[in-house]
């Protein structure tokens, strides 16, 4: 999970538990509140029925010791004063109490506040009511009105933070892509600094770009490394190489020595071509090549089936050459001549007897590709993963291999920036696809 979403999850979840924390707070809220409300209201009333008590109409009732009703005309309020038992001393009393009452033929929920004075020497039970039925529609309303309140709120603040945290993060994914996933080559590194006004994102800037300078400059002193001691393992073995040829000349010597003495040219040669690969991928990747010739991809191909005619004979193989696309590149020829060399003789040297092999392509959105592909050995997943390592070889009885081929064209195809894949079936056979990215000139 990206750390966007992340973020963005984390503080969706947090702002919903606090909407919904607020959310209830408020809903039980308004209960308190509401029926606070009415009993302050009642309180208010009742002191002022006892302030009204020697008014004309009430005394008249209680002097007579009858029930005192009054109510409003929408039946939302109502006074009540009854006499009850006479007791001397009063108990504090008056409490509030909800209840179901029937106001002139009307039945309602009633908030009541009971209480009981002495006047006169009889004791009157005074309640003052309110009708809860307006009050729990307003109740209902505010509800209502909070949940979309608060669920709009919800969404605004997660489409907030997605924007924030979109724009607080597009600093580490430029990091990430221009620093990382872009980096083909520590030689071509872009050591140019991100804006940023995150300081945790300078630094990790910073970081990527020192990382990156040393891994440059130890890739450097490798590729300075591998030329300088292959160019000087060239000398001796040339010297080694003539002074055998030499002895090999003289009569003198048994059959026995002969043999040895083809054996250690056969080995020398073997390290000399080992040598002259690696010399080719240094030079390759240090960009001691240019890149100025117009290269026919069509005519190499027909060249190295020419070159390669004999071997191909020599298994049986059927070789069809089914390109369609005169299609040229700007590169450097004899590199390109390699590439293709390279490919198309792994194609014959692991392929069956009697196999085939069949080099196409295409052209779709302006990309030109070739596809050169066998019915050999095959190879397994992780062999195709580990193909492009330098002394990485297949499973096989080839001894001519030395598992720098395929390392060769990787070199060549990083220096013409062509893309390279293989697909491959254990057993069925490997295509190798050739993808063209630069500027073509296709007929």
């Amino acid at each position: 999970m990206k750390l966007q979403v992340k973020l963005a999850l984390y503080n969706t979840l947090t702002k919903v538990a606090i909407i919904l924390f607020t959310g209830l707070f408020i809903l039980l809220s308004i209960e308190k509140i509401s029926y606070n409300h009415i009993e302050l209201r009642l309180q208010n009333d009742k002191r002022e029925i006892l302030r009204s008590l020697s008014s004309k109409e009430i005394s008249g009732y209680l002097s007579t010791q009858k029930i005192y009703t009054d109510y409003n005309i929408l039946k939302e309020e109502f006074i009540s004063i009854k006499p009850v038992k006479y007791e001397p001393v009063l108990a504090p009393n008056g409490g509030f109490t909800t209840e179901r009452r029937e106001i002139d033929r009307n039945m309602q929920d009633y908030r009541v506040l009971s209480h009981r004075f002495n006047l006169k020497n009889h004791t009157y039970m005074l309640e003052v009511g309110v009708a809860i039925e307006s009050v729990e529609e307003l109740k209902s309303i505010i509800k209502k009105f909070t949940i979309v309140v608060l669920i709009i709120a919800l969404v605004l603040t997660l489409l907030s933070d997605l924007v924030f945290t979109k724009f607080l993060l597009a600093p580490f994914y430029q990091i990430i892509d221009r620093k990382l996933i872009k980096v083909n080559d520590p030689m071509n590194f872009d050591y140019g600094k991100i804006k940023t006004t995150t300081q945790d994102f300078e630094l990790l800037d910073d970081s990527i770009s020192s990382l990156m300078k040393k891994i440059s400059n130890l890739f450097i002193l490798e590729k300075q490394f591998i030329a300088n001691v292959s160019h000087e393992l060239l000398t001796p073995i040339s010297i080694i190489s003539s002074r055998l040829e030499n002895i090999l000349l003289h009569e003198e010597l048994s059959e026995g020595s002969e043999n040895k003495m083809h054996a250690s040219l056969k080995t020398l040669n073997r390290l000399k071509s080992i040598i002259n690969s690696l010399l080719l991928i240094s030079k390759v990747e240090n960009n001691q090549y240019d890149k100025a010739d117009m290269v026919m991809i069509a005519a190499i191909v027909m060249e190295i089936r020419e070159e390669l005619e004999d071997r191909i004979e020599e298994k049986q193989l059927k070789f069809t050459n089914n390109l369609k696309y005169i299609y040229t590149i700007q590169g450097n020829r004899p590199l390109m001549h390699t590439l293709l060399f390279n490919i198309i003789n792994n194609s014959i040297k692991y392929n069956n007897p009697g196999g085939s092999i069949t080099i196409s392509d295409e052209l779709k959105d302006g990309i030109y590709t070739i596809i050169i592909a066998d019915t050999g050995a095959g190879m397994e997943k992780k062999q195709i993963e580990s193909a492009f390592n330098r002394f990485e070889k297949l499973d096989t009885d080839e001894k001519e291999s030395y598992g720098l081929g395929l390392a060769i064209v990787k070199s060549i195809t990083t220096f013409h920036g062509i893309k390279i894949k293989i697909n491959s079936v254990k057993g069925e056979g490997t295509s190798v696809m050739l993808i063209f990215n630069t500027p073509i000139q296709v007929q």
